[in-house]
């Protein structure tokens, strides 16, 4: 018996073996097959670089994945799409918890209480907020500032924005008014083209204006989401109540024992017989009596943040005042266009009718002229001088037909003549 074990022991052998080759080269193939396509990544592991600047200035290059900038400034994964170059979303300005997302034409990061993550591209716009920033903190690190940081950062963003759309409208300006003066003088095809190509970047441009303006007249008409852009404020009082973390249900002040106003109710010291709806109800008001804490501490420095916004606020006010002026003149310019368009019109529908008329008095002259040039005997060809007599009446006749016309379109007010 232990011979014949002993002869089966080898075949059993390599049968585990190709089973587990089978498996690894079924794995293998699954991996091949995804390893195929270049575009499939695995879900959280794709990093990009980012640009990080301290409130000293201090720049550091860093490779961040999406998994890990959410949990640091506690963001939602769709504010991180409105920070994705491959995707382009109108201007945005969004006030979280602990960060600000800023999505300013091709200026986008997150300003946090302490720093600024920046996308790292090489667009002059970004290149000139990251150089910038980094010497106006420089510059400002001995100097005294009332605003902090992530309004400095914000401030800088509006500031690189507002200028970069401004200057976009002046060359618009220096390139669309010759051209539309060109075309009031000479209309033809060649300006006619140029002058809707300007038109649909004006377009374009005006709508980007639009945009940022609408944002900042938003966040001006929300204190609350203006009360929310307060990094620095928030942190600091979070920092403030640590101590009553430690002991939520006293605050000891002259001797006095107080409740603390944003204090938990805790569920354990709770007599209640529903713990549950208990510790439900105590979160909610936990909830706003921090949320009402937090406007009633921070209404009188709203007015700061609002003061920035009105600034930038007017700035691009302006420039989008510009360019409805700019859009009044091209209409005013094919206003005018059409009016010389119908003015050659009516003179062609003049012509016409005098040729028309004209044509009717010569169909008359043939007619006789066919009359007479038919096959039959008649008294009036026996008179030599007949055929100019016939003539003579017949042009007189036309003649007077034709000047009648004239004058019937002269009483009508057809033309003047």
């Amino acid at each position: 018996m232990e011979e014949s074990q002993g002869d089966f022991l080898p075949s059993d052998v390599p049968e585990s073996t190709s089973s587990n080759n089978c498996e690894r080269n079924t794995s293998s193939a699954h991996s091949n097959r995804w390893s195929g396509f270049p575009g499939v990544k695995k879900r959280g592991h794709s990093s990009r670089s980012w640009i990080k600047i301290d409130q000293d200035g201090n720049v550091k290059i860093l490779e961040l994945d999406k998994a890990k900038i959410m949990r640091q400034c506690s963001l939602p994964s769709r504010d991180l799409r409105l920070l994705d170059p491959l995707f382009i979303y109108p201007s945005t300005i969004l006030g979280r918890e602990k960060a600000i997302v800023v999505s300013l034409e091709q200026i986008r990061c997150i300003i946090t209480a302490e720093e600024v993550i920046l996308m790292n591209s090489l667009d002059i716009n970004v290149v000139q907020y990251k150089s910038e920033l980094c010497k106006r903190l420089q510059a400002k690190k001995d100097q005294s500032d009332d605003l902090p940081f992530e309004f400095r950062a914000l401030e800088l963003a509006l500031e690189l924005t507002c200028m970069s759309l401004d200057v976009k409208v002046k060359e618009l300006e220096m390139e669309i008014y010759p051209v539309l003066d060109e075309l009031a003088s000479s209309i033809n095809t060649r300006n006619l083209e140029r002058v809707r190509r300007l038109k649909g970047h004006l377009l374009t441009l005006t709508q980007r204006v639009q945009k940022v303006r609408d944002e900042l007249e938003h966040l001006m008409d929300d204190d609350g989401d203006m009360a929310e852009m307060y990094l620095t404020e928030k942190k600091l009082r979070s920092e403030g109540n640590t101590p009553h973390e430690i002991n939520p249900l006293t605050n000891f002040s002259g001797g006095t024992r107080q409740v603390s106003k944003s204090a938990p109710v805790s569920p354990i010291a709770s007599t209640s017989g529903a713990p549950r709806l208990q510790r439900a109800f105590s979160s909610i008001v936990t909830a706003s009596k921090q949320g009402s804490l937090t406007s009633s501490h921070g209404g009188d420095n709203i007015e700061q943040l609002e003061m920035l916004l009105e600034a930038y606020f007017v700035v691009i006010d302006h420039t989008l005042s510009k360019l409805l002026s700019l859009k009044e003149y091209i209409d005013d310019t094919e206003d005018l266009i059409n009016i010389k368009l119908g003015n050659v019109q009516n003179h062609l529908i003049q012509f016409e009718l005098l040729l028309t008329a004209a044509t009717f008095v010569a169909t008359l002259f043939a007619a006789v002229a066919g009359v007479f040039g038919m096959n039959f005997a008649a008294s009036i060809f026996d008179y030599p001088s007949a055929f100019s007599w016939v003539l003579i009446i017949t042009g007189a006749g036309c003649g007077l037909l034709y000047f009648s016309f004239l004058l019937y379109f002269k009483y009508k007010k057809i033309f003047p003549l």
